[in-house]
């Protein structure tokens, strides 16, 4: 709900550009995803989650989203321009994006054709804890549908977990045809009633380092 950054809705990785959809593709995809996030059991697995000081990208830099009531790390190699934040469709309230040309110490090849991006947002009311899993996958394939189109996405793992301490879901989706790609959503309970989310989008074949990145942010992610 994951360049260039077309000022009018959420960017994709800047080393595999796609078609750019219509205004109206744009609208209907916005209004669709923050629909999904406010309509509505889980897997065997429980992930805790740590952030701040004491997680894996303790001492990098945050990116605290007021909006989301969201703050997460900015691995290694990665940006937050907050310009671009104000520049998001209304679902989405903040981004990082991997930086082109960073490998991670990777294979050269794969780092040149994969590019990534975490994106935050805020759900326009409560999703209830038993539909957390419900909502996330049908969230997640609606995502696919944005950054993916024409594309065919598989569901690869779906579980619950915790983000900052609060009741969440992941459900990871891959996306095969020409390059390939991943897409990661996490949905959560927040205090005060909130349901907020993070969003990792993946172009191109993602190596194992790049995906590392995505599962690190969720876990140094804090609930505000």
């Amino acid at each position: 709900m994951t360049t260039p950054s077309p000022p009018t809705y959420p960017p994709r990785p800047d080393s595999a550009p796609r078609p750019t959809p219509s205004r109206a593709r744009r609208a209907w995809v916005g209004g669709g995803v923050a629909l999904l996030l406010v309509v509505a059991c889980g897997a065997a697995a429980l992930w805790s989650t740590r952030g701040g000081e004491s997680g894996p990208l303790a001492g990098r830099p945050r990116v605290t989203d007021t909006r989301a009531g969201l703050s997460y790390g900015v691995p290694d190699g990665w940006k937050h321009d907050p310009a671009k934040d104000r520049d998001l469709i209304d679902a989405f309230s903040s981004q990082i994006t991997r930086i082109p040309g960073t490998d991670h110490g990777t294979d050269h090849g794969a780092a040149a054709t994969t590019g990534a991006t975490v994106l935050a947002g805020r759900a326009g009311r409560p999703v209830s804890r038993a539909d957390l899993r419900r909502t996330t996958e049908a969230a997640a394939r609606s995502n696919a549908e944005f950054f993916f189109p024409d594309r065919p996405a598989t569901l690869e793992d779906s579980h619950t977990t915790t983000v900052g301490g609060r009741p969440a879901h992941t459900a990871v989706l891959r996306v095969t045809g020409d390059t390939g790609g991943r897409l990661e959503m996490t949905l959560l309970t927040a205090p005060g009633g909130r349901t907020s989310f993070l969003l990792g989008v993946v172009t191109g074949e993602p190596d194992p380092a790049l995906v590392a990145d995505l599962h690190d942010v969720l876990a140094s992610t804090t609930v505000d």
